[in-house]
């Protein structure tokens, strides 16, 4: 959605714009490498005789697998990024009411563009009437042209009507939409979870009214992460009846998807403590004690729960959060200390338009399949050269962001 902007006498638009918050290269870099290890992960399903590692370990496991580390990585990432955007409203002028209306709207966008993708997995063509390939793009299409950042010289009328075209297809599919198995029940269009982009919307919720509500106070904010890791591991122990609470999304609720975004926010601020003072090797001391004491809570709570990420456990929270933290550690240290940054330039797009990106597996895959009609022989999608395929794809996904980003699509919530 269109940013408020909100002026007074003594503030131009010139003005309000030099005052935005300066992007930091390690967190566009970070949620860059990890939406292109989502594409990666996400496509390895297509392939033959890879790793176990490299994918998700199954429900009911004790473990995890590269695949299982990276939607926690992208939720501290939102935690990460979300002190910059709140400041950066501030300095545009924006109140709390304000503040909490950008925030609902944004998790509306998300929860919404989540449940509609999620509906697409059980899709029933013959029920439907509409081909299943078809469901995917223009669930994905009608996302782009709803929450596209539009010119604002000479672009109203136009953005009005491409907005509207995109509420209407996606009315017209929850409409029409019928899941199931044919011959057994067949259900209409309903939040049957609420899909990666739910989830994630759902924690930024909290985890931004929480940040609204601290004024920048950083006890407010340490107070909400170790609620919600106490939250995880009182509902993995079943001591709050879940019916008791079952009116809250599980996102919140279950507090450990909350909790990873809380750990980013807590984070951030220490980040952005240490780093106007320069003070880089304190902060570093920080963030390795608090990558060990992470460590030695996943260690510790792992025999009671597991350590899962079909289980959201606390021991996944509290590991996942150590790997995040550690890896923005390492990256900042490349890009900001030494200057590197330009060594992940090839991705950069990836964390600057990262909704986009994500949607892009589903133009290709349609494009790929349905449209050129490519059936990749075995030995494109066995073992090694199947993972460079799964790389290739993702690095086409953030190429094809670029080119849409300098063609003047770029999604904004």
């Amino acid at each position: 959605m269109a940013e408020t902007k909100v002026l007074d006498n003594t503030q131009t638009k010139s003005e309000l714009n030099q005052a935005k918050i300066p992007r930091i290269a390690s967190i566009d870099i970070l949620r860059a490498l990890t939406m292109v290890l989502m594409i990666f992960v996400n496509d390895l399903g297509s392939l033959k005789n890879i790793p176990a590692w490299l994918g998700h370990v199954k429900s009911g496991v004790d473990g995890i697998g590269l695949a299982d580390v990276v939607f926690p990585a992208f939720l501290f990432i939102v935690g990460l990024s979300l002190p910059f955007a709140i400041a950066g409203r501030r300095k545009k002028g924006d109140t709390d009411l304000q503040l909490i209306w950008h925030i609902l709207l944004r998790t509306f966008a998300l929860v919404v563009m989540g449940v509609f993708l999620v509906n697409g997995e059980t899709y029933n063509a013959e029920a439907t009437g509409m081909a299943r390939y078809l469901w995917n793009p223009i669930c994905c299409l009608s996302f782009i042209l709803i929450w596209n950042s539009y010119p604002e010289n000479g672009w109203k009328t136009v953005s009005y009507v491409l907005r509207g075209i995109g509420i209407t297809a996606l009315i017209v599919l929850a409409i029409i939409y019928r899941g199931g198995t044919t011959g057994e029940e067949i259900y209409r269009f309903s939040p049957q979870w609420w899909g990666i982009l739910g989830l994630i919307g759902w924690s930024y919720l909290v985890s931004a009214l929480i940040l609204t509500f601290a004024k920048n106070r950083f006890l407010p904010l340490l107070i909400g992460w170790a609620f919600f890791c106490i939250l995880s591991m009182v509902m993995k122990a079943h001591l709050i009846p879940g019916g008791a609470i079952s009116f809250i999304p599980s996102a919140i609720s279950g507090g450990t998807l909350a909790g990873l975004t809380m750990g980013g926010v807590v984070t951030s601020y220490v980040f952005s403590y240490f780093r106007e003072r320069k003070d880089n090797r304190t902060m570093a001391i920080i963030f390795i004690s608090a990558i060990s004491v992470l460590v030695f809570l996943s260690v510790i709570t792992r025999p009671y729960w597991g350590l899962a990420k079909l289980g959201a456990t606390p021991a996944w929270l509290f590991l996942c959060s150590a790997f995040t933290l550690g890896a923005f550690l390492i990256i900042y240290w490349i890009s900001d200390v030494k200057g590197k940054s330009g060594w992940f330039n090839v991705v950069r797009p990836a964390g600057t338009d990262t909704l986009l990106c994500y949607l892009m597996p589903y133009f290709v895959g349609f494009t790929l399949r349905i449209i050129l009609q490519v059936h990749f022989p075995d030995f494109i999608i066995t073992g090694g050269v199947g993972l460079l395929k799964s790389l290739s794809l993702a690095l086409f996904c953030v190429g094809l962001t670029y080119s849409l980003n300098k063609a003047g699509v770029r999604l904004k919530l």
